[in-house]
Formats: C-alpha cells, structure tokens, sequence
C-alpha cells in the first residue's frame, strides 16, 4: 500500500477541495515519468515486446501536457501495472513505477508510488550486496530531478509515508 488512509489536501486539486494547482499536478506527473523511465529498461530488457509500461509514462506526460484526457492516463497506467503480473523482481517493479507515474493525473498521491517502485527496481537489480547503494544512488537521482516548485511537498510526503513505502527513502 503506498496511499495513506487519510487523504494529504496537498495532494488534493484546489477544485476538489485541497490546495494542489493544476501547475503542481502536472509537475508531479512528470517527475513521476522521469523516476519510471529512470528504470525503464529493466522492464524491456525481460519483456522488449510488450510496450505498456513505456506508453504509460508517454500518457503521464501527454496528460500533464494537456494531450489527453485524465481517463486515458489512468487507464494506460492499468495496464502498466497488467504488464507487471506475471513478473518477478526488478521487471516487475519497473512496470509498476510505470503504472503508478499515469495514475498520478487521477490521484496526484501516487508520484510516490512510481518514485518508491522505482527505487525497488534499482535494488532488485544491483548485484548481490549492492541493494542498499543502489537504493541510495536511485533516491538521490531521484531527488535531484525535483522541481523546484514541488520539491519541498515531495521531499516531506516521503517522509511521511517511507513507512509505508517500504522504507525507500530512508536518508542516505
């Protein structure tokens, strides 16, 4: 689980209540495509045919473009996440960064989810007792990715939620 079970109202557009901008969703959008297509080609190098997880960060970009409409995001992010079933380990945790990086044009919340799934697949695949650095080194690229405009909200919701996130991003 990487949504808490009370709802962040800055994770929440102004239109519905919360305090997130169209601007700041959007930008959380694409940070999440960038930290899933960071480890993209973990999930093409076990699956090359299969192009869901690719097209799902293409869709978090055109929605956050204003190219599509937030459904369409929503549902290429399914089938990211379809792509990863059947999977194991870093392939599998790629595909799911992917999923999670469209859903955020649904529910802005889940930047965390394709950030958290991301680092997951950097660990999955370092080599044997380079787990812990490669969780550093993918957090920290991560982080320096940030925008300015939301890096503060980001950088405070994984501390809110590292629990629940498997604890990724524990300071490094």
């Amino acid at each position: 689980m990487i949504l808490p079970k009370v709802r962040d109202p800055r994770f929440v557009t102004i239109r519905r209540g919360g305090t997130l901008t169209d601007a700041d969703h959007h930008l959380l959008a694409l940070w999440a495509a960038a930290c899933a297509e960071h480890v993209l080609g973990l999930f093409e190098s076990a699956r090359p045919e299969d192009p869901r997880p690719r097209q799902a960060i293409e869709h978090a970009r055109a929605w956050a473009r204003g190219e599509i409409k937030m459904m369409q995001a929503r549902a290429a992010g399914g089938h990211a996440m379809g792509a990863a079933r059947d999977l194991r380990g870093a392939a599998r945790h790629a595909a799911y960064a992917a999923g999670q990086a469209a859903v955020v044009a649904h529910v802005a919340a889940h930047e965390l989810g394709a950030a958290a799934y991301a680092i997951k697949a950097a660990r999955a695949a370092a080599p044997k007792g380079g787990s812990e650095a490669a969780r550093r080194l993918e957090c920290q690229w991560q982080r320096e990715q940030l925008p300015e405009p939301i890096r503060e909200l980001v950088l405070d919701d994984q501390r809110l939620r590292n629990d629940i996130c498997w604890s990724v991003f524990t300071a490094y």
